[in-house]
């Protein structure tokens, strides 16, 4: 195999096969449900990377059922989300997701540095309840109710709120273990269509776990659910800043 033919090709690991193929990501009937809900801020501060800035003691806790997306296929997916600021705009840092394919771990992993690990979560309707569950192994991380459409929202509001940027901490190691990129991405849905958008009374109880420590943001009080469904475009990343 020629130099030349490694550079033209090079994409993914494995190189012979990678485990996912080129964008455009486009999601088809995304559905969310997010939990929004109050905890320690100090423990956000000790999280959050600067240049980022946390400035309420709030968590979103969202679980992410995804039929039908270009080259990732259906899956689902759950974790925490912290609204940040950074250079004078309002967003979100992705904090932890864990979900249930290899093929958007890896890509969401090695292309925008998305905190992926492997779970199991699930987004269901249960009677008059939707419901998400996340397990990791055998352990119940974390489930989340909310009463099935009890009322609609604005979706002009869920929108504008999808087009904030949000920003993940991308580490690649050397082959010594030394960080060889370590760099804030940010990163923008575009080619938004909201479908639906409700909320409604909700619960979140969230369960302690040695590799996937979810409470380590515990939470103090629920301030608001929404469940939605949408169609949008994940757009590539942007370096904001080098560590």
């Amino acid at each position: 195999m020629l130099e030349s033919h490694v550079r033209k090709n090079a994409f993914s690991m494995p190189f012979s096969s990678p485990a996912f193929t080129c964008g455009p990501y486009r999601f088809i009937n995304r559905e969310y449900l997010v939990v929004s809900y109050e905890t320690d801020i100090d423990a956000l501060r000790e999280i959050v990377p600067e240049p980022l800035e946390v400035r309420d003691p709030i968590v979103n806790f969202e679980f992410m059922r995804m039929p039908d997306s270009t080259g990732f296929g259906d899956y689902t997916e759950a974790g925490q989300v912290i609204p940040v600021h950074y250079d004078g705009k309002q967003g979100n840092y992705v904090h932890a997701m864990y979900l249930d394919s290899e093929a958007p771990i890896a890509g969401g992993r090695e292309i925008w540095g998305f905190p992926k690990k492997l779970g199991s979560p699930v987004l269901v309707v249960a009677g008059d309840t939707l419901l998400g569950t996340l397990d990791y192994g055998p352990v119940r991380l974390a489930t989340a109710t909310m009463g099935f459409k009890h009322s609609a929202t604005d979706p002009a509001v869920l929108q504008q709120a999808l087009s904030a940027p949000n920003y993940l901490l991308k580490v690649i190691p050397h082959v010594d273990g030394s960080p060889r990129i370590c760099e804030l991405v940010e990163y923008h849905t575009t080619e938004v269509t909201v479908k639906g958008s409700w909320t409604g009374p909700a619960a979140l109880d969230l369960h302690p776990h040695a590799l996937a420590p979810v409470t380590r943001l515990p939470v103090r009080r629920v301030v608001s659910a929404q469940h939605f469904v949408t169609d949008l475009t994940l757009a590539l990343g942007t370096v904001v800043h080098e560590y």
